[in-house]
């Protein structure tokens, strides 16, 4: 059967768009909505040769970016962007959508259209937003955050209520989803991978390296969006605590401003800074570190994995993470000896890691072969794309099935 798929991830990533490569290739007519206003690294977002005619790539967007720490633009940002795409939703005509990494309002606008002309939607769950808002808008303004924290939660689980099918990233999604009275038999668990054919392991000595003049220095990459909330910080103490070791962030944003600021106070030579690099680049960007960073605030979500995480593993490197040690991201690295992890609060410990990193080839190379192995493993697109076709039709079902009563 032949589908009519709408897949929209807000963020634009690699492995969502790898997805919808792997669905068209099995002959199903696919747009892939992604957000030109959101400050991220992007995946392959232009349709080549080697794709199939049935595969659209768009970029959706009002303009202007994405205000991430503003919580009134940023509201007013994400009801505007789901005009926008709740129009091309509206233009194309889809038979089933899968949305991902969607801001909460503008999830609500899409689903407005969805709903009344009985299309069938799944809410590719990443993370629970509402927890994390409701946490920031009570640490910012008290309780009455709290109040207007509380109403997201109850629109995300009226969404996720309403949707035909949730794909969580994990089943450790199953206790609050239980709770919520989301119907069990419309949740599949399908964790996130990258794309492992994009991303080959390459020499530590590569062009790029050569290029940017880090070939021959040891270096701790930091790869991907880099906010306050990231501890750009801590990348600092390790410039400072390591001065024999080059600290490379390839970021854009609030982070790297603050990074540079610093710099202007005091000078150091071993930290460099770069704007993100084509996506194409990201296999040799990542072979010129000899560790590789990931950092997790906090307050993070127990369930999320971020991005950046899942490509190094296909690098081949070991990863030095601070985030929470019940992080599933955490728990990856940890369970499956690809890196080292320390608690967000734990700056000694990141440090003390990081020694250990520079100081042992032989640890750096066991945990790198550990990180690659796990990814051959685990990311296989072809098992990944049956997983989600049968996602698909489930929801299918479940609409037709509504749409009877």
């Amino acid at each position: 059967m032949s589908l009519r798929i709408l897949v929209h991830d807000y963020s634009g990533h690699p492995f969502q768009l790898q997805l919808s490569r792997a669905l068209a290739e099995r002959g199903h007519e696919v747009l892939h909505l992604y957000s030109s206003d959101f400050q991220t690294g992007q995946g392959a977002t232009t349709v080549t040769e080697t794709d199939p005619p049935t595969l659209s790539i768009e970029p959706v967007g009002i303009g202007l970016q994405f205000a991430k720490y503003n919580p009134i633009r940023r509201g007013i940002h994400e009801l505007r962007f789901g005009r926008v795409l709740r129009r091309r939703v509206k233009a194309w005509q889809p038979e089933v959508v899968l949305s991902s990494n969607t801001p909460l309002l503008t999830q609500a606008m899409l689903l407005s259209w969805v709903a009344p002309h009985k299309v069938p939607f799944v809410f590719w769950l990443q993370d629970v937003y509402s927890l994390l808002i409701t946490e920031a808008l009570e640490d910012r303004f008290g309780k009455p955050g709290a109040v207007v924290g509380s109403l997201f939660g109850w629109l995300e689980r009226r969404m996720l209520r309403m949707s035909d099918g949730v794909v969580a990233i994990t089943e450790d999604f199953g206790p609050i989803l239980r709770r919520w009275k989301v119907d069990r038999d419309r949740i599949r668990a399908i964790a996130n991978w990258a794309p492992l054919a994009e991303l080959p392991m390459v020499s530590r000595h590569n062009e790029w390296a050569h290029e940017f003049g880090v070939a021959d220095e040891f270096v701790f990459l930091y790869s991907g969006t880099i906010g306050h909330k990231h501890r750009p910080d801590l990348l600092l103490r390790l410039a400072d605590e390591i001065p024999d070791a080059t600290v490379l962030v390839v970021s854009e944003g609030l982070g790297i401003t603050y990074l540079r600021d610093a710099c202007d106070k005091l000078p150091r030579r071993n930290l460099r800074l770069l704007p993100f690099q084509p996506y194409e680049r990201l296999p040799e960007v990542l072979g010129s570190g000899d560790a590789l960073i990931a950092v997790l605030e906090p307050d993070a979500g127990v369930y999320s994995v971020p991005s950046k995480v899942l490509s190094y593993l296909c690098a081949g490197r070991p990863i030095l993470a601070s985030m929470p040690i019940e992080n599933l991201a955490a728990r990856t690295l940890v369970g499956n000896e690809a890196g080292k992890v320390a608690a967000p609060n734990d700056d000694d410990a990141f440090i003390e890691h990081g020694i250990e990193l520079f100081e042992s080839s032989e640890l750096r190379r066991r945990l790198g072969k550990s990180a690659r192995t796990y990814a051959e493993q685990t990311f296989d697109i072809d098992s990944i794309a049956d997983q989600f076709t049968n996602a698909l039709v489930d929801a299918i079902a479940v609409r037709t099935a509504r749409n009877s009563y």
